[in-house]
């Protein structure tokens, strides 16, 4: 199985558009456009019923001490743990690629709604495809402005004092089931449980992104 963008180039740094702040001199970081990523995929194996992509960072700083304090840093050497940023499953074989922007275009304070995410099919079929929340509902949980419950897709934003750059991984599950067995909200730790002994086949891509002018200028 393969998955690829052709709004990144894999292993390469992520366009701002995609990201869900930007560096500004002025301010650090401000808010960008937070469209969701092109993605497209091939080979999917025999004997799949449904798809599940999973969209993760694997560096996000397992203490929050020094996340954008001024005069410090997020040392590299720092423990790392997952930051979720988008989880959608159910999604059928006859769907083979997301157009950009399909299911996220600016940033939505408090979140975008979920689960449920009407799709029609080429052929006019309706399918309803679910999408989990993802990790900024647990980052701005203490933010009035920001509060909520976010589903679906919300691109990069890592410290902008990191010393590390982030990495963001697309993962594409083909499972033997046609319907995850999750209801209602959930997370991206659930659904990695929900879907072991369902996984046939599995691909990957991924890019890079950092809001550290020092080390964004080397990507």
């Amino acid at each position: 199985m393969r998955i690829w963008s052709d709004s990144f180039t894999e292993g390469g740094a992520i366009p701002p558009a995609y990201a869900f702040a930007v560096i500004d001199p002025g301010s650090r970081i401000r808010l960008s456009s937070n469209r969701s990523p092109h993605l497209a995929w091939d080979d999917v194996p025999p004997g799949t019923k449904s798809l599940v992509l999973i969209c993760h960072d694997p560096d996000v700083p397992s203490s929050g001490d020094d996340v954008n304090q001024e005069d410090r840093t997020v040392p590299a050497s720092l423990p790392r743990v997952d930051f979720f940023h988008w989880t959608l499953v159910d999604v059928p074989l006859c769907l083979k690629s997301l157009a950009e922007g399909m299911f996220s275009d600016m940033v939505t304070p408090h979140g975008k709604p979920g689960p449920l995410v009407p799709f029609t099919i080429k052929n006019g079929t309706e399918h309803q495809l679910r999408q989990g929340i993802n990790d900024y509902t647990g980052w701005f949980a203490g933010d009035p402005d920001m509060a909520g419950e976010y589903y679906g897709y919300d691109g990069p934003c890592p410290p902008w004092n990191d010393e590390r750059v982030h990495t963001y991984v697309f993962t594409l599950y083909a499972l033997d089931i046609p319907r995850l067995p999750l209801e209602g909200r959930f997370t991206g730790a659930e659904l990695r449980l929900a879907i072991r002994g369902h996984i046939l086949d599995e691909a990957r891509t991924f890019g890079v992104y950092s809001l550290n002018p020092d080390v964004a200028a080397s990507l």
